[in-house]
């Protein structure tokens, strides 16, 4: 492996750290880097879904000090995101990317508006009135099977899944981006683990790669939700929702127009 190589596969992963403590859409870095520096398709999504997940360990130690807020949510959303990256990581191994790469664009479009719009429908559909309740619970249980097609995705692919998951949690009642930010990470975390172990068992996983991502994905997760915690709430709304659509454009472009 050449310095060029090593220091472009660490500023990646670094750069996508950071962007997966903040937001999300950190794949959509580390993987076409992977494939520039000729890495087979279903390698690259392996290796870069490997050198993330243990970065992770950075933004979990980020966010420890919101880790008891988000307690009570764990045991609704960790079974069906470890079922769902189980899942969806044993497609990998059966399918090519193509297909379902062209649905990244719309899936990232799509929850980029919803966590846009979110208080606006909580709003029109009366979450926040006093006779809420049953409503609430059915969007708990609503939130609960979105979960489960999101680590589906996750574990098959994974690009998006942050912003996915931070809409579904603010449509539940969750307000605070610090502590959804801390759930999303978790979550995430579990389905990528549940996904790398299983690349790892196929023989995926390129080691040297992954090695040197692993790196700077640990830097940056860390500096992300670090930092991110010092900027006000509705700022790091505004920088999750521009990288969404930031993201969805880059994706629609390679996908429809390149």
């Amino acid at each position: 492996m050449s310095a060029f190589e090593a220091l472009g596969l660490i500023l990646a992963a670094a750069t996508a750290g950071a962007m997966n403590a903040v937001a999300g859409g950190g794949t959509l870095l580390t993987f076409p880097t992977l494939l520039f520096f000729g890495t087979p398709p279903v390698v690259a999504n392996a290796t870069s879904t490997l050198a993330l997940v243990i970065g992770t360990a950075g933004s979990v130690f980020g966010y420890r000090r919101h880790l008891h807020k988000v307690r009570p949510w764990l045991w609704r959303f960790v079974p069906v995101s470890i079922l769902g990256g189980l899942v969806g990581s044993g497609l990998l191994t059966r399918t090519s990317n193509e297909a379902f790469s062209k649905l990244v664009p719309f899936l990232i479009l799509f929850a980029t508006v919803l966590f846009l719009t979110q208080g606006i429908f909580r709003r029109f559909v009366g979450f926040d009135d006093t006779a809420a309740g049953q409503r609430r619970h059915h969007a708990i249980w609503g939130a609960i099977v979105f979960q489960f097609a999101v680590a589906v995705y996750g574990g098959y692919f994974g690009a998006g899944i942050g912003i996915l998951m931070l809409a579904s949690l603010g449509f539940i009642g969750l307000h605070d981006i610090h502590e959804m930010n801390t759930l999303k990470t978790v979550l995430s975390s579990l389905i990528n683990v549940v996904a790398a172990a299983w690349f790892v068992l196929a023989g995926l996983i390129h080691w040297p790669r992954a090695g040197v991502m692993t790196v700077g994905a640990i830097a940056g997760y860390f500096l992300g939700s670090h930092f991110s915690q010092r900027i006000p709430q509705h700022r790091v709304r505004q920088i999750v929702t521009t990288i969404g659509f930031i993201l969805s454009a880059v994706t629609f472009y390679k996908e429809f127009f390149r």
